[in-house]
């Protein structure tokens, strides 16, 4: 064992002999000390460093008399010296590793005109330095999935520190903020422990509430709201307030280190308070870097310009993708190879275009049943990156990054395929009935998967979509897709010659 283990090894020793003598589970002792189970197991499993305040309240709870004080101090002197020899390091900044965020909760409240968002977190310094600054950001984006539009939408109409109204305070106590990054869409900054009237730095084993509110008119913000795990925390919840008369409707994914896109893992729960539906959703013990994204819609406005519009019944398919987001056949990006990731050094970059695609299939899925399955390629939403999301009948979700067809099967066979890109139409095209495709993890770990029949044709399409090729290019010479009309598969699945194997 190393020198750098001992401490860590010596600590979660004492706190498993001290459990054992009490006669104490982890449950037991979870709630005796105001912590959740999860954190405690993490901590004898060496996922977790023990905080401070946690080290003192089981000392206490479990009567050990100091000893496990004594072991976290041991091993935080080990922590300090590691911290003292890193010259990135610099007292007063906010990192990753000498922070935790005991609770974030959020509150978005709408008045059928602003939006006022109000984050609140509890942090405990658990650094040997005081802390004294805290970085935030105000983003926002009124077309998810539609970066061009958006991009116009807030050179037109920026985003200015006038109309959001920025206020924050530490335990009450109002602070000020030094900016770091003034953009159309969106603003970063440090908010500074300290007032006219005095300092207030988070000192080591120290917690405090630290709380912002914002507002933005319904104009500049979109129809969603993420939150990204970046510092250890042990509960994060939100609370989304809308006027009842508005019938909002609410859902949510989350999106990992795997990048893989899920629903949320646990419920929203809905309830309805003095002419107003709440929508409150929490999870404890969040991983870091996982994303987490609640979207929504008013069905009382089925005539307002939203991220999910109610479909005019004479729009043609590719007019309703076109109005969702999609981009459509003509647009040059479609004919290009979109542009790889350099993994895992632009993961941060990866997870936001994994968002992005999530989004989109989820309000595609709101004009159209997908009965084979369904995917989204990058370029599809107008980015240039190389990433593609494909989703099969029974909601599995498959993130592909820098995808390449590195071997095909002989056998082929013949299918209808249609593309969001051009979705009036439904073309035959050949396609092998097994691929073997290399691709990356977001941490840069190289694969290569399998895929077979149907979840063959799904990913060989979406692997064409990031080389620039669209099906029409695979049909055979002088057949012609069919209009949309005349096909008579929506909502089925592709059939294959083994009875009873309906594998799209």
């Amino acid at each position: 064992m190393s020198t750098q283990q001992q401490p860590a090894e010596a600590f979660i020793a004492e706190l498993k002999r001290w459990r054992d003598v009490r006669g104490l589970s982890q449950s037991a002792l979870a709630r005796l000390v105001g912590y959740t189970p999860s954190y405690i197991s993490k901590v004898e499993t060496r996922q977790q460093r023990p905080s401070l305040s946690f080290s003192v309240a089981a000392d206490r709870e479990l009567r050990a008399g100091g000893a496990l004080r004594r072991a976290h101090s041991d091993l935080e002197g080990r922590a300090s010296a590691a911290h003292t020899a890193s010259p990135e390091n610099g007292p007063g900044d906010a990192h990753a590793a000498s922070l935790v965020v005991e609770h974030e909760d959020t509150e978005l409240h709408y008045d059928g005109r602003f939006y006022r968002a109000t984050q609140r977190r509890r942090l405990y310094n658990d650094s040997p330095d005081p802390v004294a600054r805290y970085l935030i950001r105000v983003s926002v984006d009124r077309y998810p999935g539609n970066p061009e539009r958006s991009n116009q939408h807030y050179r037109e109409n920026p985003l200015t520190w006038e109309e959001i109204q920025l206020q924050a305070s530490i335990d009450g106590e109002p602070i000020g903020w030094r900016v770091q990054h003034d953009r159309d869409a969106f603003k970063e900054l440090w908010l500074l422990f300290d007032n006219e009237h005095g300092r207030y730095p988070l000192y080591p084993g120290e917690s405090a509430w630290l709380e912002y509110s914002y507002t933005v008119s319904d104009d500049k913000w979109g129809s969603w709201f993420q939150r990204a795990v970046r510092l250890p925390t042990h509960l994060l919840s939100v609370r989304l307030d809308f006027p009842a008369e508005l019938q909002p409707q609410v859902w949510g994914t989350e999106t990992t280190m795997t990048a893989e896109a899920l629903p949320l893992r646990t419920a929203i729960r809905q309830s309805t308070e003095a002419g107003r539906s709440v929508f409150a959703w929490s999870t404890e013990d969040p991983p870091l870097h996982a994303r987490y994204r609640l979207e929504w819609k008013f069905r009382a406005r089925p005539d307002q310009e939203e991220n999910l519009p109610v479909m005019d019944t004479e729009a043609t398919a590719s007019e309703r993708m076109r109005s969702i987001g999609v981009v459509q056949e003509g647009d040059p990006i479609l004919t290009k190879a979109a542009r790889p990731f350099d993994l895992p050094a632009e993961a941060e970059d990866a997870r936001r275009v994994v968002a992005e695609l999530v989004s989109a299939c989820e309000r595609a899925a709101t004009v159209h049943v997908f009965g084979k399955g369904m995917g989204m390629a990058a370029p599809q939403i107008g980015i240039d990156r190389a990433a593609a999301l494909v989703r099969t009948p029974d909601g599995e979700s498959i993130t592909l990054f820098n995808p390449q067809i590195v071997e095909e099967s002989p056998e082929t066979d013949e299918q209808y395929e249609g593309c969001l890109s051009f979705f009036d139409v439904r073309g035959k095209v050949l396609r092998p009935l097994a691929i073997s495709v290399e691709h990356q993890d977001i941490d840069g770990t190289e694969r290569i998967t399998i895929f077979e029949r149907g979840l063959a044709r799904l990913v060989a399409h979406e692997v064409d979509h990031l080389h620039g090729q669209l099906y029409r290019a695979r049909m055979r010479e002088g057949v012609d897709p069919i209009p949309v009309a005349e096909y008579k598969g929506t909502g089925s699945g592709w059939m294959y010659r083994a009875a009873g194997d309906d594998t799209a």
